[in-house]
């Protein structure tokens, strides 16, 4: 009887929890997070549904290699300049610079558009409140937006406008909504950014999205000054929505955006007559398509991949210098992965969306360079700032002029010794004491005077560091 009393007690004080939990924070993101963290010290290593590690529970080891090991075996297959490797943008957030964000379908854009809005360490945060879909992101001392997209300016160019729609709409309208305060001052900054997928499972993802009754039937999709026309782009159903189609059905619609979104939505469609297809050969409009949404790519601030989370995440936090609260996480178990697709489904999507995988691959080999050359940047950069501490040490213990003799006195004890860095921090020493100085390491001066001599540093001085970021494990977001 009383085993019963405190079962039903227990369950009582557990549903009190749930429902305070859910009064303090309603939003999902905001128990995500929470279970993340938990996930994260449990020391598991998690699998995703596609046998892939994710990187949780794996601290002590290098974040961004142990992500997905790729880069042990990546070999580059393009040749880009220093300037397409090296991306570094002067984002000023409290001059007129404006980040625009543009938003592929079910590449995990909306995970990543909350980063943008709730994850940044900013001197004014974006004000985000619940049940409400949009934030406020000012910029410090100033009633003015720094961040163009869907959680903080809305679709206010269409849904999920493209790189044609975004580049002739944005600048009007900013400058409308914020005029600028002097007209002669050169026009604002705007950096573009965007998240790709791998172009199968982002297809899948669209399908299940469609198939539960998505349509973005609201898409402008203007170009040139205008929409396209009925007869320009027919629509894959007869009905209001297309919810319940099967695979089968979704790949065989010609008209289907889905095949090849992403060529499409980083083009530039007027190079190819917009939506009017009557003006060259398929093969030659995708292919003018193609070189044109790797050039938009190229000269974008920044782009992520979704299958790279901690990579992305770090790429971002170097080009813009600005830097997430909670870490990013891979979370391999969505919904598309949840579908089982024979692998002659499987290729007849990839031949769907080809170009789509040209895109996807030529990005995949720019992103992984891009990481790796800001990698080398930063051990160099640790490297260096090693040196000048080691020169600045050795200052310090040679600055005392030896004799013919080291006075006992003087002499570096075993005992742990306490070394100041230029951060502030304390390191802890232990310094040998050196043998006495030979006649090729003392000089005198024609006084007999003798001058400095130099100090031999200890060996873990030139040790290689092998945490130069730290390795983000607490407060994981998972992926949605």
């Amino acid at each position: 009887m009383e085993e019963n009393r405190l079962y039903i007690a227990l369950v009582m004080v557990l549903l009190f929890a749930v429902i305070v939990l859910q009064y303090v924070c309603p939003s999902s993101d905001c128990q995500l997070l929470h279970l993340g963290s938990l996930s994260s010290r449990s020391g598991g290593n998690a699998i995703g549904s596609r046998g892939e590690v994710n990187d949780i529970g794996l601290s002590g080891k290098d974040p961004y290699v142990a992500e997905d090991g790729v880069l042990a075996r990546f070999v580059p297959r393009f040749n880009f300049t220093t300037s397409d490797l090296s991306r570094l943008v002067d984002f000023h957030i409290k001059g007129d610079d404006v980040i625009v964000f543009l938003h592929i379908q079910k590449t995990g854009g909306t995970t990543f558009g909350r980063h943008l809005v709730r994850n940044i360490k900013l001197e004014r945060p974006c004000e985000c409140h619940a049940g409400q879909k949009k934030c406020t992101c000012y910029r410090p001392g100033k009633r003015e937006t720094w961040l163009f997209s869907r959680f903080s300016t809305g679709w206010s160019c269409g849904l999920h406008a493209d790189w044609t729609e975004l580049t002739s709409c944005v600048p009007s309208l900013m400058n409308m909504r914020e005029p600028p305060k002097k007209p002669t001052v050169p026009s604002r900054n705007y950096y573009y950014i965007t998240i790709l997928r791998d172009p199968v499972w982002r297809y899948l993802s669209e399908w299940r999205h469609v198939q539960r009754g998505a349509t973005w039937k609201a898409s402008l999709h203007v170009c040139d000054g205008r929409s396209p026309t009925l007869a320009e782009l027919p629509s894959c159903y007869p009905g209001d929505d297309w919810s319940g189609c099967s695979l089968k059905d979704f790949m065989d619609c010609p008209y289907n955006l889905a095949n090849n979104r992403q060529v499409r939505m980083l083009a530039d469609l007027s190079l190819v007559g917009c939506y009017n297809d009557s003006a060259m050969s398929e093969d030659e409009r995708w292919a003018v398509l193609l070189e044109s949404a790797k050039r938009n790519l190229r000269g974008m601030a920044f782009f992520g991949l979704t299958e790279y989370q901690r990579k992305t995440q770090y790429l971002f936090e170097k080009t813009f210098r600005l830097a997430f609260i909670a870490p990013f996480t891979q979370l391999n178990g969505t919904r598309a992965s949840s579908v089982e697709v024979a692998p002659e489904t499987q290729q007849r999507i990839r031949q769907l969306n080809q170009w789509d995988v040209e895109l996807y691959e030529y990005a995949r080999d720019l992103f992984l360079q891009r990481f790796q050359v800001a990698r080398q940047q930063e051990r160099r950069q640790a490297r260096e700032k090693r040196q000048q501490e080691r020169r600045r040490l050795r200052g310090r213990l040679g600055s005392t002029r030896l004799g013919i003799g080291w006075p006992v006195a003087m002499w570096p004890s075993d005992k742990p010794q306490w070394t100041e860095t230029q951060a502030g921090e304390a390191i802890t020493t232990h310094l040998r004491p050196p043998p006495p100085p030979s006649p090729e390491m003392k000089h005198e001066r024609e006084g007999g005077e003798a001058v400095e001599a130099e100090v031999q540093l200890p060996e873990w001085w030139d040790l290689e560091e092998n945490s130069t970021m730290e390795d983000y494990m607490d407060n994981v977001e998972q992926w949605r």
